[in-house]
């Protein structure tokens, strides 16, 4: 018999730390305060001590101190290497003529900043007679889909269907937790946009009957007008991104290559079909090139969006004879870009990332994250769900560290005689479940979640950001501004395109 309020929970932060809670540096400033303590006692020297205690204090300080959510050392060690990129002008970008051209074709490639610099944008049949867009990371060697969806939501459905629409997810992910899955990440992207009403008013405008009462046109004029600049659009993206060692045997088989790439990734896209409309989610399009570089576009300059919007709309006539929807691949890009230590600046418009660095810790409704998506006049949201499917084999090995190291960690507080606190016994008490379920059957995935609010007027942005922090309270989420990274926190929580989560365990 199911619950009449089905909740979730169970969210297990990975460990980062290389000694305890310690980044590597970290441990080893304490391990040279520690030094330099007892070299006062083995010289015997007075002198020698008033040099290395407040030293050594000073070396414990930044190993333990805390900054803006980030250790003493970490921080400086952001601060410095973002005060180089400041002196070397390495934080600033510019687009236009003298960007590079493809060596192959000799046409300007896509021209993007910071770590997106790397991507291309191909094109590829999808199979049945249309395009599709592939997003292709050469260094990390990845084909990423982008497919615009639609979803019913949870908000106005009783719990029944709520339940099943969640388990409809978790299936979809459970489907790739395996040995052989070739998929090796899955990002949900959703933007929350303030809206003029153009692309409706332009729609609408189409629509009317010549022979439409005068009266009638007008009240439904004043309507437009009235609700059109108080209105908010909402557009969620899914990712599909291929790793192209995973599945080396059947691109080969495909043909090879680039081409032989994307034939396996279209392959993926059809089987998934069904997993999808299980799981409520209505695909409307998977984007073309020209789709692809418009959701990058709109990103980095909110004021094209009323634009591309309105003429996507009008090409939707059957004698439109304009440009076609969409945005060249080499214009996605922005024209200028400067990264701040807190702040992202691009064409115009300023962007602040944060991570969710803290998950509920009770039981939550399957609700919970709808406070972050409000609409807000001022400023719009984006963010991204970044889902990694583990297979049985690397999920119990990351399940096993996770135990060795709370078991070393207990060991070593009941040597030095501390109390073990209830948030261990319940951290440890998760693990256990979750390596329970593994032994089950059941999937482990590893995830993390990227926010960014843009604004367009400067003086809103922290007006902005502490609403969004205050709607993040309301669900429970502890978040982290990602100091000295802003860059690729826009790349990871503002752009649907499956980026977020290091290969290796660990925070950005």
């Amino acid at each position: 018999m199911s619950q009449s309020h089905p909740t979730y929970g169970g969210w297990q932060s990975e460990r980062s730390g290389w000694f305890g809670h310690m980044s590597g540096p970290g441990f080893a400033l304490v391990a040279v305060a520690s030094l330099l303590l007892l070299l006062p006692l083995n010289l015997a020297s007075w002198t020698a001590a008033v040099v290395c205690i407040p030293v050594s204090l000073l070396l414990v300080g930044l190993a333990f101190g805390r900054v803006m959510g980030l250790s003493a050392d970490e921080w400086i060690l952001l601060a410095v290497r973002h005060q180089i990129s400041v002196a070397t002008r390495r934080n600033i970008f510019y687009s236009g003529a003298l960007a590079p051209h493809s060596k192959e074709t000799g046409e300007q490639a896509m021209d993007l900043p910071g770590t997106l610099a790397r991507l291309r944008i191909l094109e590829a049949s999808n199979g049945l007679g249309g395009r599709l867009g592939v997003l292709h990371d050469p260094v990390a060697g990845t084909y990423t889909a982008i497919a615009r969806v639609t979803y019913p939501g949870l908000a106005l459905i009783d719990t029944d269907r709520q339940a099943t629409r969640v388990a409809g997810w978790a299936a979809l992910l459970r489907t790739y937790c395996t040995e052989d899955s070739p998929v090796t990440r899955l990002s949900v992207h959703q933007r929350v946009l303030p809206d003029d009403g153009a692309a409706l008013a332009s729609w609408t405008a189409r629509h009317i009957s010549g022979d439409a009462p005068a009266a009638a046109v007008k009240a439904l004029t004043e309507v437009m007008e009235g609700a059109g600049p108080s209105a908010s659009a909402r557009e969620t993206y899914l990712s599909v991104t291929l790793s192209a060692a995973r599945a080396r045997l059947a691109i080969k088989g495909a043909g090879g290559g680039q081409v032989g790439a994307a034939a396996v990734l279209v392959r993926e896209l059809h089987a998934m079909g069904q997993a999808l409309s299980s799981a409520s989610l209505q695909v409307e399009e998977w984007l073309d090139p020209r789709g692809v570089a418009q959701t990058i576009r709109t990103a980095y300059d909110p004021d094209a969006q009323v634009m591309l919007a309105t003429r996507k709309a009008a090409a939707a006539a059957p004698d439109w004879t304009g440009v076609e929807p969409g945005v060249d691949v080499e214009l996605a890009g922005p024209a200028y870009a400067e990264t701040g230590m807190g702040v992202y600046q691009h064409d115009g418009a300023w962007t602040v990332s944060y991570q969710v660095r803290g998950w509920p810790q009770s039981q939550v409704y399957a609700t919970f994250l709808q406070p972050l998506l409000r609409p807000r006049a001022n400023a719009r949201r984006s963010l991204s769900l970044v889902y990694e499917p583990l297979g049985p084999r690397r999920a119990r090995s990351e399940l096993a560290r996770e135990t060795t190291k709370r078991n070393a960690a207990r060991k070593l507080r009941a040597k030095t005689g501390r109390d073990e606190s209830e948030d261990e016994r319940r951290a440890e008490m998760i693990a256990r479940r979750q390596d329970a379920e593994r032994a089950a059957g059941e999937g482990v995935v590893r995830m993390t979640a990227i926010l960014s609010v843009t604004v367009t007027d400067a003086d809103e942005l922290e007006t902005a950001c502490a609403e969004l922090q205050a709607d993040a309270g309301a669900s429970n989420l502890e978040l982290r501004r990602m100091w000295g990274t802003q860059d690729v926190g826009f790349a990871a929580g503002a752009l649907p395109l499956g980026q977020g989560l290091p290969d290796r365990r660990g925070g950005f």
